[in-house]
């Protein structure tokens, strides 16, 4: 192997990225500069193959003239992936653990930030109705990628996916039959609307876009793996703000706030679920 060559080649493919990546923030507001280099790199070259182009300089020129290629690259940016009451332990020890708290509030508001398809939003109203505390609780969830927010909206699933899901809802607590919360139609699963009347599904982005409430509960898993250690740091510091005094924070179970400027300012609810709780 020409070892000079291939140095030269993989400092060529930095820069066309840098390039593409700084062109999507400059023209159209989406800042995937710090996301981790690997991640936007397989992406990159994903969406380079699917468009029928050869190089990253060229999926530029079709991103920056063609809207709709931007939208199919921001959409391979995100990453979907979940499932009703994912980690069934995480929904039992929010309900053992963190539910008698909130029971004790007026009302409770509960933030899912990158909420994808809504699977686990959806998880969350099922797990508060059964508690007895949806009618008091607003959830927003959000995600900066406004197309599988439409689908998060229609609360509309596949049947293939349900015998899956319902271990998971009995492996997390669950008190009734799971199907007694959707029907079955000809498109698919569709879960009853009273599961989403409390639930506000708006797009925002966690690199670009600030605080826009004060949380009891905010839940961001397996998203800040995505991202380098600075924007993971900006992150933090957005959580941090928008939860209350003795808030809880729910991240994935290969995340950890430990080593961020925050550490010291919460204490861990839970060490296996990634549980913590704001106390200064």
């Amino acid at each position: 192997m020409d070892i000079e060559k291939y140095s030269n080649e993989e400092t060529l493919e930095k820069i066309e990225i840098e390039l593409l990546l700084d062109g999507i923030y400059k023209l159209f507001g989406y800042d995937y500069r710090n996301y981790a280099y690997q991640s936007i790199r397989r992406r990159v070259w994903h969406r380079v193959y699917a468009e029928n182009l050869s190089t990253i300089t060229s999926l530029t020129n079709k991103v920056l003239h063609e809207y709709d290629c931007l939208n199919r690259l921001v959409a391979d940016f995100s990453i979907n992936v979940t499932e009703m009451f994912r980690d069934p332990s995480f929904f039992l020890t929010i309900r053992e653990e963190i539910i008698p708290i909130l029971r004790t509030y007026p009302s409770i508001r509960i933030w899912h930030a990158g909420c994808s398809s809504g699977e686990e939003v959806y998880s969350m109203a099922i797990l508060l109705e059964e508690e007895g505390l949806y009618e008091k609780t607003k959830i927003y969830a959000t995600d900066i990628n406004a197309d599988i927010l439409k689908v998060a909206k229609k609360g509309l699933f596949s049947l293939n996916n349900m015998k899956r899901y319902t271990s998971n809802y009995i492996a997390a607590g669950g008190k009734n039959a799971f199907s007694s919360y959707y029907e079955v139609t000809e498109k698919g699963v569709k879960f009853h609307s009273y599961l989403s009347k409390n639930i506000v599904f708006a797009q925002h982005n966690l690199v670009t876009d600030g605080s826009f409430n004060e949380f009891h509960v905010i839940i961001c898993r397996n998203v800040l793996i995505y991202f380098n250690k600075t924007l993971q740091k900006k992150v933090h510091d957005l959580f941090y703000n928008s939860l209350n005094l003795f808030g809880f924070l729910g991240v994935g179970d290969k995340e950890t706030i430990a080593y961020t400027p925050q550490s010291e300012k919460y204490i861990q609810v839970n060490k296996s679920e990634k549980l913590y709780k704001k106390i200064k």
